[in-house]
């Protein structure tokens, strides 16, 4: 007959293992499918010597967080870096800088990391989690941006993916709504 710790860590494991396959409902495989799937737009693009408020209105205009920057401004040339608009905040207003006086050179993010057009999802991921990314740049073999994968991009694949999960959620949160309380 087994102890009350065996029992105990075995009352444990099983309802661990529980807590696993429910979890396991999400499909697995979505993160070998390759970023292509994700619906990116076009990236934003500018010279190192464009001014930042040029970036900054077009990224208001395209209704994005983030431009590229390229050796000429076009998707034919080498990504050299990026801005986005957390370096607004840190490297522009809360250093007391004037937009208009700057060159994106100055303020952007030079060398970002990057991601193959024949990455995984996992991989996009990843970036995000582990480097705090919002957007990664990616990139054919010779180092040209051909798009930019945001975190909208990622959530709008999931929406896309689990429709009905998502969106057929009553109109207001309630607490305990997930919650399946069965037996005693």
């Amino acid at each position: 007959m087994p102890n009350r710790t065996e029992t105990r860590e075995g009352d444990e494991r099983y309802f661990e293992e529980d807590a696993r396959t429910r979890r396991s409902g999400f499909d697995e495989h979505l993160l070998e499918e390759p970023l292509s799937d994700l619906p990116t737009r076009p990236p934003l693009l500018f010279r190192g010597e464009d001014s930042v408020t040029d970036a900054m209105r077009g990224m208001q205009r395209e209704r994005t967080g983030v431009a590229l920057i390229t050796e000429d401004g076009s998707a034919k040339t080498r990504l050299i870096g990026v801005f986005t608009e957390r370096d607004v905040l840190f490297r522009i207003v809360d250093r007391g800088r004037n937009p208009a006086a700057l060159k994106l050179s100055e303020v952007m993010t030079p060398d970002p990391e990057v991601l193959p057009a024949d990455a995984s999802i996992a991989w996009v991921l990843n970036k995000m989690a582990v480097g705090g990314f919002r957007h990664i740049p990616v990139v054919d073999d010779d180092g040209c941006p051909s798009a930019v994968v945001s975190v909208r991009d990622v959530v709008q694949f999931l929406v896309e993916f689990f429709p009905s999960a998502v969106l057929n959620l009553p109109s207001h949160y309630e607490a305990g709504h997930f919650k399946d309380r069965e037996g005693a």
